[in-house]
């Protein structure tokens, strides 16, 4: 029986490759939803790693204390901009302006005024005024260490004083359960990756069996001296290979272009998305038996993978939503799926909390499986 389904499994393997559709929703569309969703999703939690822009506007007299500032802007988190011209500079949403004069009149002990501007209001604009105000005041503590023997600032003491090491330093180490919601990449790769997985089991797995039954192919295998079983198994084993494939396609494309971390608990990782993937596969073999055309197959597999990915929190992380939907979202086995994946890969939970997760996904691609092998239909 396994020698028969083995055999029945690398043809259909080599079979469903040799689609075109196979290559395009396994390989190509994955990437573009990885970019896409990713990318307008990654600022919905906080600041972005990537530096914000703030154009600077320095008079030509401005002097050496001027490039100090900006060294400390750049610091605090800014890509320092310098336009050419007051068009350029106001099309910056930040813009600091520094007065005429700025180095010889701190020097020479009187009050400056720097201007800082910034389009919007909000969490945002007064979190732009604290790191401003940060620079400039790192750059009044340095010309206080400076100028403390009485000796007058040159550009070269400034940038000594920024090499040396600092003798106080600040150590962030995580501190229990993480609270911040998975957003960006985090988000988009695992939750693409596991719509597309059902998407592709239920569509593209379907499909062919209903195509074989339609053109008699499964009515010939019942011919043959391979049993009932391992027929029903050889056709899990290909579709199960296939998710197996994207599965893995997904997570190193997601760490080699994404820089996607997948956590400390890889193996556990890798044992939730197989019982996802099982899972997905017997779905699609279950619509496939059942249904009766081709276009019935698509129609029904498109639409339940969708309803099922926006409701599972693939589209979006579900911990945003209402307490209501995140119940919700168990009702469908991609709630199941991205819950687990985010406790193991974002908030820092044990091996042991995705238990239950394991038993519902595996239980259900039992019973699914159960129900397959008693009614899989040869014509």
């Amino acid at each position: 029986m396994l020698g028969d389904a083995f055999y029945l499994a690398r043809k259909d393997v080599g079979h469903m490759f040799r689609a075109r559709e196979t290559w395009l929703w396994t390989f190509i569309m994955p990437i573009v939803f990885f970019y896409f969703i990713g990318t307008i999703t990654g600022g919905f939690s906080g600041p972005s790693e990537t530096k914000e822009p703030i154009a600077v506007r320095i008079p030509p007299d401005a002097g050496f204390l001027a490039d100090h500032l900006v060294r400390r802007l750049e610091a605090r988190g800014y890509r320092v901009v310098r336009p050419r011209n007051q068009e350029e500079f106001l099309r910056y949403p930040r813009r600091l302006t520094i007065p005429p004069g700025f180095t010889a009149t701190v020097l020479g002990g009187q009050a400056v005024k720097i201007n800082l501007e910034r389009s919007g209001g909000g969490m945002s604009a007064n979190y732009d005024e604290i790191r401003a105000a940060r620079a400039v005041y790192a750059v009044l503590a340095d010309l206080i260490v400076i100028a403390k023997d009485g000796k007058t600032p040159t550009p070269k003491d400034f940038s000594k004083l920024m090499e040396q090491p600092r003798l106080l330093t600040l150590k962030v180490e995580s501190a229990g359960r993480r609270q911040r919601v998975p957003t960006g990449f985090e988000q988009a790769v695992p939750g693409t990756m596991v719509m597309f997985t059902l998407l592709v089991m239920l569509t593209t797995g379907g499909v062919m069996l209903a195509i074989e039954r339609n053109q008699g192919i499964l009515r010939r295998l019942a011919s043959s001296p391979m049993s009932r079983g391992a027929v029903v198994l050889g056709k899990w084993g290909a579709r199960m290979a296939l998710g197996a494939v994207q599965i893995a396609f997904a997570m190193i494309t997601g760490t080699l272009l994404f820089r996607v971390d997948w956590g400390p608990h890889l193996a556990v990782l890798l044992l939730v998305l197989a019982a996802y993937a099982a899972l997905a596969t017997t779905l699609g073999i279950l619509l496939g038996n059942f249904a009766r055309t081709e276009t019935q197959v698509i129609g029904i597999g498109v639409t339940a993978a969708n309803i099922f990915a926006a409701l599972g929190g693939c589209w979006w992380p579900i911990e945003i939503t209402p307490q209501w939907t995140q119940k919700l979202a168990l009702l469908f086995p991609t709630g199941w799926a991205m819950d687990a994946v985010h406790k193991l890969m974002s908030f820092g939970a044990p091996p042991a909390s995705v238990i239950p997760h394991l038993a519902v996904m595996t239980l259900g691609a039992l019973a699914a499986g159960y129900l397959v092998a008693r009614s899989f239909r040869f014509q």
